[in-house]
């Protein structure tokens, strides 16, 4: 056994997400989280089922990146975003929106950006 942090659950996760079947984790008090949760942060529920995501979400906030780490050099400028799934929100890159705003409806996906699969967003 490795005592290296991993990602499990959390790339099974981005792989239902990559193919059309995000969902979110949610507790017996409809408190949202993501993989690779195990106890609601809200109650301390361990009762918790997979619920569908949207298949859009809506833009809460967002922010220009200019200056990034290396992973990100040849990515700027570039917009990540909070955006509003339902019971949760999922944090991304905002891809082929020009003018992002507060209230955009988007939907997710997941894409390879410097050897890391991450969260994407589309206008939708």
């Amino acid at each position: 056994m490795s005592d290296e942090p991993g990602n499990e659950g959390y790339d099974e996760w981005l792989d239902a997400l990559a193919s059309g079947e995000g969902y979110a984790l949610v507790s017996p008090g409809g408190h949202g989280s993501l993989p690779p949760r195990r106890v609601c942060p809200e109650t301390g529920s361990t009762e918790l089922s997979r619920e569908p995501l949207p298949d859009r979400g809506t833009i809460e906030t967002y922010t220009t990146i200019h200056v990034a780490s290396p992973t990100f050099g040849g990515e700027t400028p570039y917009v990540t975003a909070i955006a509003d799934f339902g019971v949760v929100r999922l944090t991304g890159l905002c891809r082929g929106i020009d003018d992002p705003e507060v209230g955009t409806r988007v939907t997710a996906d997941v894409e390879d950006v410097g050897g890391e699969r991450l969260v994407v967003f589309r206008q939708g």
